[in-house]
């Protein structure tokens, strides 16, 4: 048996993070007040956690490449059926892949109608004054209404795929995203998690934070 690093450190974060802001948004947008204040700043931290995200998948560790989970309709074909080859189970697999990205792209869709969206009482995003009345409408509509109910259902089927790989193919796919390792038996390439792809996570990170509070500033710009 191999011991493979398959998730590295930035990566595990960005996922526990990108899970709690997204139940704390969630809360905050259904208590609705003085909480909203809250919402919007959960908000521009998930959208700051998706650039970063969007920047790992092409230079962070191996699994957490974009190209290591990218795959052809013969590859979820076969992982369907039970042939897939050994490497699509360690990272993302090919249908596991399609759940991790239509949650990144509807995430991105949820957090681009909230700098859009306005609920004509107090709260509204930073780019309301740059848009249209009518594109004001459908962004808050969207967010309100369809939205977030897409996001739910995704959140729901990703942790029912857990309890499933868990109670029935009696694999966790919890610990790994903890330590950050996998026991495998094959030799496959391990995840680079040094001090350095760390502290290039970190600036990453900054960058990505420092463009959403540019973002931010438009609409306060005025």
């Amino acid at each position: 048996m191999y011991t493979i690093r398959v998730w590295d450190l930035p990566t595990r974060l960005f996922h526990w993070l990108l899970a709690l802001c997204v139940v704390g948004l969630v809360v905050t947008g259904s208590l609705g007040g003085n909480w909203m204040n809250w919402h919007l700043r959960l908000g521009y931290a998930v959208l700051t956690l998706l650039l970063f995200r969007l920047v790992w998948g092409f230079i962070g560790g191996h699994w957490s490449r974009f190209s290591s989970f990218l795959y052809g309709p013969s590859a979820l074909l076969a992982h369907l059926r039970g042939r897939g080859r050994p490497e699509h189970d360690v990272g993302h697999s090919p249908l596991g892949s399609l759940s991790v990205f239509a949650l990144l792209l509807i995430l991105c869709a949820q957090v681009g109608t909230g700098l859009m969206s306005d609920d004509e009482i107090a709260f509204f995003g930073p780019l309301v004054r740059f848009v249209s009345g009518d594109t004001v409408s459908l962004a808050t509509s969207y967010h309100k209404n369809v939205g977030k109910f897409i996001v739910l259902a995704l959140v729901a089927l990703h942790l029912g795929a857990i309890l499933f790989y868990k109670l029935v193919k009696q694999q966790s796919l919890v610990r790994p995203m903890v330590v950050g390792d996998k026991l495998l038996a094959h030799d496959l390439p391990s995840a680079r998690d040094t001090v350095s792809s760390r502290l290039l996570a970190l600036v990453v990170l900054i960058v990505c934070g420092a463009g959403v509070a540019w973002l931010v500033s438009l609409g306060n710009a005025f």
